[in-house]
Parts: C-alpha cells; sequence; structure tokens
C-alpha cells in the first residue's frame, strides 16, 4: 500500500462524517465500492472505499446506516472523484444517495487515450502507472461477511489506494498531449442519471435469442419482459429468479395463450406459480392481440447486414490506421455500431462524428463515403489519399 497513506476502517456514524468533513478539503477523492447482486435485483453495497491523498477509509454500510452526509462532498465541484470503471460504483450511489458524483475521472476511461486498451484492467494499469503489481486474491469473496479478513481489506484499500497518483500522472500526460478536454463528454455521459433509468417496455430489445421472434412475437415478449421486470424490482430478485429469457422467448414463440400451452416451455411447471403463469399468459394474449402497426422492431442492426458489410470492413480499416495513429484504443474510437450508422448514410446522433473522434477520424470516414478520400496500400502500408475524382466518374460512366 502507498507509503504514509493510512487505512481506517469506519463502522460509526460519527467517525464517516468526521472523514466527510477531512475530505471536503481535498482536491480528489478515489471511489470505488463492493457489492453484491446475486440473490437480488438492486445491487447491495457492502463496503465503501475512499481515498483522498493521505487517507483511505473502509465504510461499513452494515453498520454506518446513514450515507447521505456524503451528498455535498460528492456535488463538490472543488472536488474530483476517481473511479477506475466507475458505472456500478456511480449507479450505486445514486441508488442509494439519489445523486451523482461531480466532476469525475475515470481512469479506465482516460487510459483509452492514453494507448492502453479500451476496458484496461485496474491491476493491470496501476502496473503500468505506478509500477505496483496487486495480487486480486479477494474479488469473488463474500464481501456480506464480518468481520472482513485482513486480505479482504487489503485488496479494498488498494482499489482506491492508487487512483489519486494515477490521476495526477494520467492528467499531466493528457495535458500535454491537448486531450484532457476530449474526455468532457465522456465523463458527463458516465454520470447521467438517465444512464441508470430501466424502461421495463425496452427490456425485450436484451432477451438471449430475441432475434428468433416474429415481429408479432415480439409484441408479446416485450410484454412478458416488462411484466418480469416490474415484478423483479417489485420483489428485489434476479430477473432471471422469476422467468428466464430463454423461457420467454420460447414461450413467445409458441403463443402461449393458457397456462397448460406455457407449461410445455421446459422448467415452468416446476418454477412458475400459478399466479405469475396467469400474468405471463396474460401478457402473451394482450402482445398477441395488439394491433400490427404497435408491433415493436429490434433496433439494433445485425451483425452480418449483407449490404454494408463491405463498406463496415473499409471504414474499420480506416479507423484502426488513425486509432493507432493518435494511440488511442480503436474501439473507444470506433462502435461497429456507429460505423454501420455511417455506412447506411446517417449524419446524427453518432458519436464518432462528434468532438475529437470526429477529428481523428469522422471526416475522414465521411469523406471516404462520398469518393474524396481512398484507401491504398503505400510503401507496404496501409494509407489514406486523397481520391481522384475525375478519374472515378469517368470509371461510373463506362
Amino acid at each position: 500500500m502507498k507509503g504514509n497513506c493510512r487505512k481506517v476502517i469506519i463502522e460509526d456514524q460519527s467517525s464517516f462524517e468526521a472523514f466527510v468533513e477531512r475530505a471536503s478539503t481535498s482536491p480528489v477523492l478515489a471511489v470505488d465500492t463492493e457489492f453484491l447482486r446475486d440473490r437480488t435485483y438492486y445491487a447491495q453495497l457492502c463496503l465503501l472505499q475512499m481515498a483522498t491523498e493521505d487517507e483511505v477509509v473502509l465504510v461499513d454500510p452494515l453498520q454506518v446506516k446513514d450515507l447521505h452526509p456524503l451528498v455535498p462532498l460528492l456535488e463538490n465541484e472543488q472536488v474530483v472523484k476517481l473511479f477506475h470503471a466507475g458505472t456500478q460504483d456511480i449507479e450505486i450511489l445514486y441508488r442509494e444517495l439519489g445523486c451523482v458524483p461531480r466532476p469525475v475521472f475515470d481512469t479506465q476511461i482516460a487510459a483509452a487515450l492514453l494507448g492502453q486498451t479500451q476496458q484496461v484492467g485496474y491491476g493491470a494499469l496501476v502496473q503500468s502507472v505506478c509500477g505496483v503489481h496487486l495480487k486480486k486474491a479477494d474479488s469473488y469473496t463474500d464481501w456480506s461477511r464480518r468481520p472482513l479478513s485482513e486480505s479482504q481489506q487489503r485488496y479494498a484499500a488498494e482499489d482506491v489506494v492508487y487512483l489519486p497518483r494515477m490521476y495526477h500522472a494520467m492528467k499531466d500526460e493528457l495535458e500535454e498531449k491537448g486531450r484532457l478536454s476530449w474526455l468532457a463528454d465522456d465523463f458527463e455521459h458516465l454520470v447521467d442519471p438517465a444512464r441508470f433509468a430501466v424502461d421495463p417496455r425496452e427490456r425485450f430489445q436484451h432477451l438471449k435469442r430475441v432475434s428468433q421472434l416474429t415481429p408479432r412475437q415480439l409484441s408479446a415478449a416485450r410484454e412478458v419482459a416488462a411484466w418480469r421486470e416490474e415484478t423483479a424490482q417489485r420483489r428485489n430478485i434476479p430477473r432471471k429468479w422469476v422467468i428466464t429469457d430463454e423461457q420467454i422467448v420460447e414461450a413467445c414463440k409458441r403463443g402461449a395463450r393458457s397456462i397448460d400451452e406455457l407449461y410445455m416451455v421446459r422448467g415452468l411447471e416446476s418454477g412458475l406459480g400459478c399466479a405469475d403463469a396467469r400474468q405471463i399468459v396474460k401478457r402473451i394474449s394482450r402482445g398477441l392481440d395488439a394491433p400490427e402497426e404497435t408491433w415493436p422492431r429490434l433496433s439494433k442492426a445485425g451483425k452480418n447486414e449483407s449490404n454494408v458489410d463491405v463498406e463496415v470492413d473499409l471504414y474499420a480499416a480506416l479507423a484502426r490506421l488513425r486509432a493507432r495513429e493518435a494511440n488511442v484504443a480503436f474501439q473507444t474510437l470506433a462502435s461497429r455500431d456507429d460505423l454501420v450508422s455511417i455506412a447506411r448514410g446517417y449524419d446524427e446522433g453518432i458519436e464518432l462524428l462528434r468532438g475529437w473522434r470526429r477529428e481523428i477520424a469522422g471526416e475522414d470516414l465521411i469523406a471516404l463515403r462520398e469518393g474524396r478520400r481512398a484507401l491504398c496500400i503505400k510503401d507496404g502500408k496501409l494509407a489514406i489519399v486523397e481520391a481522384d475524382v475525375r478519374n472515378l466518374t469517368a470509371a461510373e460512366a463506362e
């Protein structure tokens, strides 16, 4: 653990509030959480780790019952909140406290602009930036059990203790490269509360094997998946404990309008009570009987669209080249969905065509689509060149 940085386990309200008061004068606050989600719909917060530049605390939320004194600190614009792959941590804080931290700096997101892979792990990044090898032996332990072992405490503390040092090193390098401002939109998206809102009627799109369903069957799946989401939330149990994805798809494919038909799906007769079964067949019937104009369509395009596959491969080659030249992770620069959308002629609502991504590759992709740029092999390497529009026009005329 970092030199003179002291570690404190906080198990009472007054000690927690005293730390919050001390941390309010710190320029940074590193944050991480340990939680369980195996038996619940909502994550159960089991430990809250925080660190300033000279102090690490492990807050036990099973003992400290009111975490709301943390809200002013999380919202303090003078204190940068540090995370690594912080999406789930921020979601938990939002659910527990009703607020999102601002401003934030996520070392995983930032690392992608400094030549690391898109989802570089915390241990690998600590090794790269701080030269410290971490032993991650306790990543899958039961964090709800008490007392915490010494190895659990060490593991939890290490998850935040190096974040301030990494932040300063990465911030300096990003400023030197003129890339710090590139992260503003990504960090704002990270803490957007809309990301954590669940629309039950959109959950059907995430069902496994949902692409097997016809639009009419999708209408039924939308109804059942929405009911399952609301039921799981209300009971605070995992979705699959209500009914699995595969069972929803099979029931809707069969068009089960009665309990007997529903119980033909493997595992449902033994695992589903009559009350829930009645609700499911009711939802299936509602979806199947809905007017055709209300049937949903899957919004996500398939990965093998024959009409744009060639163009997407070409655009991906260009984007990979620009990512390599800029020393940016390719996946951070360009998603396949963005490349497909550009290949289909869309320009709006595409992340690749905004901000720094547009500057690095977006403009070239548009020019390639319009025939103003071309890819070629030059001196044995892939190169982007200005297209000879006159020759292209002549060739088309022939």
